[in-house]
């Protein structure tokens, strides 16, 4: 089950629904406790490789290469600057660049009219519940608390690189 919160926006002051996170994140060793039950690889095995993936995901885009991983999705870079631009081809050089950010598309399968019909990291039958209320099949509506720890939608502008 996954939670949303309402929100009003500042711009338009509309309110949206806002996925919210809960809990600790999953932890890479949970990860791989995870994929050694779906496959014939043990848990160490697989923990092993996961804490290399990091490692070698960024060795290639290091590269100026994208990484396409069946199944999940494909990783890249971006660069920022901390200026809007320069008046001239001329005046642009690597000194304009102030950060990077790795972009992540998932991986999508598409019909014969080019439309997308599944995305690999989406469950399609995810149940959305309001965060803070009990469901309806309990027959109790009352409101608990806000989520102690996670995160939103919303984290877009944090460095994945630190």
């Amino acid at each position: 089950m996954a939670f949303f919160r309402r929100i009003q926006k500042k711009v338009n002051d509309l309110w949206y629904p806002q996925s919210v996170t809960w809990g600790k994140a999953v932890t890479t060793r949970e990860v791989a406790d995870e994929l050694s039950v779906l496959s014939t690889v043990t848990r160490g095995d697989t923990y092993a490789v996961m804490e290399n993936l990091g490692r070698v995901l960024s060795n290639f885009m290091g590269q100026g290469r994208t990484v396409k991983i069946d199944g999940i999705g494909t990783f890249y870079y971006t660069a920022t600057s901390a200026k809007r631009g320069v008046p001239t081809a001329e005046e642009v050089s690597a000194s304009l660049i102030n950060g990077v950010r790795v972009r992540f598309l998932p991986e999508v399968e598409r019909n014969s009219g080019r439309q997308v019909t599944t995305r690999s990291m989406v469950n399609t039958k995810i149940v959305w519940e309001e965060w803070g209320k009990l469901s309806v099949s309990s027959g109790d509506s009352s409101t608990g608390g806000n989520p102690g720890e996670g995160g939103n939608d919303e984290d877009q502008n944090e460095n994945p690189l630190g």
